[in-house]
């Protein structure tokens, strides 16, 4: 499924529902249902050169991922989940995430690790979306995307271009440490040695960042600096620290 952007039609990376056989919930449907496409990113996104450049100038990278509705049987289509590596070897963090909304609606499923063991988790949250909300994944969480509804969910990413997403972790442990089933119901999963309440959150809004409602995220092209707590989040604790309080 190409995507249209500006002037240019590009092919997405496609993730099959294979891939997502290690984090479902529902094996019982996964062994009946045949190999099907679940969803669609569209990697490294530009309007223009002068963009294309301003972007690699500043380490970073734009992205839009598409998931249809889909139920994988008990629960939610999602996507895989992952973790971001340190910004240095022993750094204490890791590259943080930038998302917005731009049609549909999304449950980002957040989750913190205690003291390095990635099978226990110390806090969990989930942050509802709707069109134009932003939700930042901070410094030290993995995160799960959900989509809840009956219509496309489209989601556009800010996020550092230096490194690759870490999957292994939640392939190994079946997936985020919460599943959240079809009638909304979140069910813990138990390969997890310790799993915190889940907390509900809503997204942010951070004026002195550009970070609202109002303002399509791509638009912080031209205010691009505004965006380096995403490569650089050492010197932002001001800001990840009053998130989802």
């Amino acid at each position: 499924m190409k995507l249209k952007f500006g002037t240019s039609l590009v092919e997405p990376e496609v993730r099959w529902i294979e891939e997502l056989r290690d984090v479902a919930c529902d094996m019982g449907w996964m062994e009946n249902v045949p190999n099907i496409e679940v969803y669609y990113m569209y990697r490294d996104l530009y309007l223009t050169l002068e963009h294309k450049d301003t972007i690699a100038e500043h380490q970073l990278r734009y992205d839009i991922t598409v998931i249809p509705p889909l139920k994988m049987g008990l629960e939610y289509v999602k996507t895989l989940g992952h973790y971001h590596p340190h910004i240095t070897p022993g750094s204490p963090y890791t590259y943080p995430e930038l998302y917005e909304v731009l049609e549909g609606e999304a449950h980002y499923l957040l989750q913190r690790p205690a003291n390095g063991r990635l099978d226990c988790i110390a806090d969990a949250l989930i942050v509802r979306a709707r069109k134009g909300d932003k939700v930042v994944v901070p410094p030290n969480y993995g995160h799960v995307t959900i989509n809840p509804s009956e219509k496309p969910l489209k989601m556009a990413n800010w996020v550092c271009r230096s490194f690759k997403s870490v999957y292994e972790p939640y392939k190994l442990l079946h997936g985020g440490v919460y599943y959240e089933l079809v009638r909304g119901k979140f069910v813990p999963n138990r390969w997890y040695a310790d799993q915190p309440d889940i907390r509900v959150r809503s997204p942010i809004e951070v004026p002195e960042l550009e970070l609202v409602r109002e303002k399509p995220m791509y638009d912080l092209i031209g205010e691009i600096s505004l965006l380096e707590y995403l490569v650089v989040p050492q010197n932002y604790d001001w800001f990840f620290n009053r998130l989802y309080e």
